[in-house]
């Protein structure tokens, strides 16, 4: 027999004659004996769906009314540990045969499941806007209220004032969302707990480059307008700060003074250098140096048709050795003299 179990427990509470207060009655709703024991009807209708072999054993039987009950069965394919089949079972009115209402797979305690669905609006986070992004349009925007269109009458007048005052749009930021744009900007990076705020010597109140906003928000917020500050072109809290405020200067700390400079005489050894005399200097200028004389070189000089090129330089003295007989040449015979 498969087991069961109580699925609810109702409670009908009835006065006690003559106590005058009343008594709590539980009744336990039991099965169905027919549907409870057609476990083979329902596992063949779980079997129909499931990949073969995937349906493991019964579990339990749970009553869910008069003549209905659920069978559960576990759930042994891969991928879904923790899920079990649930089969439904009903049985008319004076019948003996339970018939198949429906049959599905159900997660159990330990199944694993993906997290739950989140809408857009609540997903979306500041940045994830790109550039080419477009927002849906919501008409329940819980943080804008109705708006103020233009009157019959005056239109220039009408005009004038409605953007004085900044109306003229068919919606405007309500009082909720301007309290959660306040909260967002106060404990945001322009803040008073900013790091270049708690750093400050002064508040954002306090600085010429601090711009009010318009309407009610002006009481705690502006824009910073200061190109050196790190806050500029945002919007920032009346007590935020930075480095860069207007009224604030830099402590000046007077330079330390440098003792008289030591004139080193042990590692270097002291000089006197006599001043040159600009005199002598000129005189010695204005007078012809004398050149000095040099020996000339000798050059000899080769006879005609010898076919030797002259040579300069000195003469290379000659090898050792006996000096040649000097050649006698022809001699002329004597004569008369004329």
């Amino acid at each position: 027999m498969p087991t069961t179990r109580t699925q609810q427990q109702d409670e009908q509470r009835s006065p006690v004659a003559g106590s005058g207060t009343a008594a709590t009655q539980v009744r336990a709703a039991e099965p169905d004996g027919v549907c409870a024991a057609a476990t083979s009807v329902a596992r063949s209708a779980a079997e129909e769906l499931a990949d073969p072999g995937t349906v493991g054993e019964h579990l339990e039987v749970i009553a869910n009314g008069d003549r209905l009950a659920t069978h559960h069965f576990a759930c042994l394919a891969r991928g879904y540990r923790g899920w079990h089949w649930a089969v439904t079972l009903a049985r008319a009115p004076r019948s003996r045969t339970a018939t198949v209402c429906e049959t599905v797979l159900l997660p159990g305690a330990e199944a694993v499941l993906a997290p739950a669905w989140v809408p857009w609006s609540d997903r979306l986070e500041p940045g994830d806007l790109g550039p080419a992004d477009v927002l849906p349009h919501r008409p329940d925007d819980p943080y804008l209220d109705e708006g103020y269109e233009q009157a019959e009458g005056d239109g220039e007048a009408d005009r004038i004032a409605l953007w004085e005052l900044g109306l003229g749009r068919a919606r405007v930021l309500g009082r909720q969302g301007r309290e959660a744009a306040a909260t967002r900007w106060y404990t945001g990076a322009h803040g008073p707990t900013a790091d270049e705020a708690v750093h400050a010597a002064a508040a954002c109140s306090t600085c010429g480059y601090f711009v009010l906003l318009a309407g009610t928000l002006r009481q705690a917020f502006g824009v910073c307008a200061h190109e050196w500050s790190p806050s500029d072109g945002q919007v920032v809290s009346i007590d935020h700060g930075c480095g860069a405020h207007s009224e604030t200067d830099l402590e000046q700390v007077e330079p330390m003074p440098l003792p008289e400079p030591i004139l080193d005489e042990l590692g270097a050894e002291a000089v006197v250098v006599p001043p040159s005399d600009p005199d002598a200097g000129a005189a010695d200028a204005s007078e012809p140096r004398p050149v000095p004389e040099t020996e000339p070189e000798p050059v000899v000089r080769a006879a005609a048709g010898d076919g030797v090129q002259p040579m300069t330089g000195p003469t290379p003295d000659p090898a050792p050795g006996p000096a040649p007989e000097a050649d006698p040449g022809p001699t002329a015979e004597a004569g008369p003299p004329r």
